[in-house]
């Protein structure tokens, strides 16, 4: 008799925060997530009406980079910048991370295919962006915002697809966001946010579509659980937002701003 072996799937949904009570809970906590509902009331809209988005993920091209050797992971990627309403689109560049924050694709410079416009100027995407750099201006004083943008598809083509191969991570941001899209017959996807210094820390599944999780990236550490098939055609779609207050992460070894 052959075992089959199944990743966990009890899941833990994540307990919300209200909209009034986000900036409260991050300076608590380090983070705090928040429903699709009051996330959609924000910039007054619906599923409905985002549904023209949703579907950019199934154009997102192959990342190219995975030192694992996997093809689960799909992206497209902008670099833009915010003050207040203002939001300025970048001339694209590279994605690049030092090794300090991530072992595994750190020290690259990472091309990737851009994020398209009728996506960057979407009334969803451009609120979104105003609003969380409205937040972290609350808690760490008005200033320029240098943002990256990532849009993925882990998908279980080959079997187990992985949303954080590099483990357990800072992004050696400020503040990072992360907007599930959707999820399609798949199990897993266990996200874990814990404190830098001490062992505390949260599990939960974020599995309705338009949640948000926020993280101060200086106080927490994330990651989330491989992901398996449930059925054909799986995958877990979504958005990942950084901002950063003293410019875009610079590789400094060769003195270029990326």
């Amino acid at each position: 008799m052959t075992l089959k072996t199944k990743l966990h799937t009890a899941t833990l949904e994540p307990s919300f925060t209200a909209i009034d009570q986000v900036e409260t809970i991050i300076r608590r906590q380090g983070y705090a997530n928040i429903g699709p509902n009051d996330l959609m009331g924000l910039f007054n809209t619906n599923v409905e009406g985002l549904q023209a988005l949703t579907e950019s993920w199934h154009h997102l091209s192959p990342d190219q980079y995975l030192k694992d050797g996997g093809k689960y992971r799909r992206r497209r990627h902008a670099s833009l910048t915010i003050r207040h309403a203002d939001v300025d689109v970048v001339t694209q560049r590279a994605h690049w991370q030092p090794t300090t924050y991530n072992a595994l694709h750190g020290g690259m410079h990472r091309w990737f295919d851009p994020i398209t416009t009728d996506v960057l100027s979407s009334g969803f995407f451009q609120g979104l962006l105003t609003w969380l750099a409205k937040i972290a201006s609350r808690i760490d004083g008005d200033r320029l915002w240098y943002s990256e943008a990532h849009q993925f598809r882990i998908d279980t083509t080959d079997g187990i697809g992985r949303p954080t191969p590099e483990g357990a991570h800072r992004d050696g941001v400020d503040w990072v966001a992360l907007c599930l899209i959707s999820r399609r017959n798949v199990t897993g996807g266990e996200t874990h946010v814990f404190e830098v210094d001490t062992p505390n820390g949260q599990r939960f599944t974020m599995s309705e579509p338009w949640s948000l999780l926020i993280l101060d990236d200086r106080r927490v550490i994330h990651e989330t659980t491989p992901i398996q098939p449930d059925g054909d055609d799986g995958w877990r779609d979504t958005l990942v937002i950084t901002l950063r207050a003293d410019g875009f992460l610079e590789d400094t070894a060769t003195n270029k701003k990326l």
